[in-house]
């Protein structure tokens, strides 16, 4: 059984969905970030930077044990477990992956700084919203421009790119984007929330996931406890 811990962010469904889609037996142990839960000491002996998701496979390479954080780490140990969403040839693995590393160095970082300063922030700095907010749909515009060429990110097959990316863009009006914009994009986004697996994933402690309006939560997320060092 695989253990995961996680919470029903971006990030977190990426680990979710995956799940579904290779139909591994898993348990998900919910760490409310809103809480502070990500910063006890169990959780940081296998996510060190404080952050959901994380994984334990208790029959890791070899049969033994492994614990990993970092999302897009995730997706490929399990892409690499199963021989599933991730392809063989080097060429096909090295498409998928710059479109991966696309996802985590840029729409996930960018995306959530629209996230962040469009919702977040306890004041509105126009210079913040509109950067974040015209980055946002500059990338938005690089995957329409791929999608236009090809039936999934990495090519003719759905992959862990599309996996990792697919839930970024659930929240496109947050990030001030009009999705029908992007037709190709839409095109790709309604096929993908279609599939079960992705249906089912999206709905992964979705009911634990409260509006922030709590200082506590705040705090937690945004203030000096963010920034401890431990």
């Amino acid at each position: 059984m695989i253990e995961v811990y996680s919470w029903p962010t971006p990030n977190g469904h990426k680990v979710h969905i995956m799940l579904e889609e290779c139909g591994l037996p898993w348990r998900v142990h919910a760490v409310n970030i809103g809480a502070g839960e990500q910063f006890e000491p169990e959780f940081l002996a296998i996510s060190p930077n404080n952050k959901i998701p994380a994984l334990v496979d208790p029959d890791g390479p070899g049969g033994t044990p492994i614990s990993l954080f970092e999302s897009g780490a995730i997706l490929m140990y399990l892409a690499e477990k199963t021989g599933r969403f991730l392809p063989q040839a080097p060429r096909g693995r090295y498409e998928l992956l710059q479109w991966l590393m696309f996802q985590m160095g840029g729409v996930g970082p960018m995306l959530g700084q629209a996230h962040h300063f469009r919702l977040y922030a306890p004041e509105k700095i126009a210079y913040a919203v509109d950067r974040y907010t015209n980055e946002a749909k500059r990338l938005y515009g690089v995957i329409d421009k791929r999608l236009a060429q090809s039936a999934y990110l990495a090519g003719p097959d759905y992959t862990i790119a599309d996996i990792a990316t697919f839930p970024w863009l659930r929240s496109w009006q947050n990030q001030g984007v009009q999705l029908s914009d992007y037709p190709h994009v839409q095109r790709w986004f309604d096929q993908i929330a279609e599939r079960p697996a992705v249906r089912k994933g999206v709905e992964v402690l979705a009911d634990r996931r409260k509006p922030l309006t709590d200082q506590k939560a705040r705090e937690a997320l945004f203030g000096t406890t963010q920034y401890e060092r431990r």
